[in-house]
């Protein structure tokens, strides 16, 4: 087993994104923790309109200072933090990388390398499975 120098969130609430994939015979943990509000500290989020969180906001906004900035340059800003396994060389490893989709193999994901052989690992979205080049 290997041991863990990234800080793992305690509960879903620290985090913007989540997501926890079996890809062939690796697996990852991927997370990005919510970003503090840089004027008082406090955590930033979505906006809560009428007791809900507005799902496809084009801001976020600090609860206590009101601090709004846009989705893109507030994302832009933020670290995936990843455990994982690669699926080629099975090197257990951990890995920060840019929370940006890019695309990889033909579908949208978040991109990082491997740290034992190099290969360029993608966490897609759900279901989606990278296009493989036909020989």
């Amino acid at each position: 087993m290997i041991e863990i120098a990234l800080k793992q969130p305690e509960s879903m609430e620290e985090c913007i994104y989540f997501s926890n994939r079996t890809m062939g015979e690796g697996k990852a943990r991927a997370w990005v923790f919510r970003k503090e509000c840089p004027k008082c500290k406090a955590t930033m989020g979505k906006p809560v309109v009428k007791g809900k969180v507005k799902i496809r906001a084009d801001h976020y906004i600090c609860p206590k200072c009101e601090f709004t900035e846009s989705k893109e340059e507030h994302e832009d800003s933020l670290e995936m933090n990843i455990v994982y396994t690669c699926p080629e060389c099975k090197h257990e490893g951990e890995a920060t990388t840019q929370y940006k989709l890019k695309t990889w193999k033909g579908v949208k994901a978040y991109v990082f390398e491997c740290g034992g052989c190099g290969e360029k690992i993608g966490i897609t979205k759900k279901m989606k499975e990278p296009k493989v080049k036909k020989k």
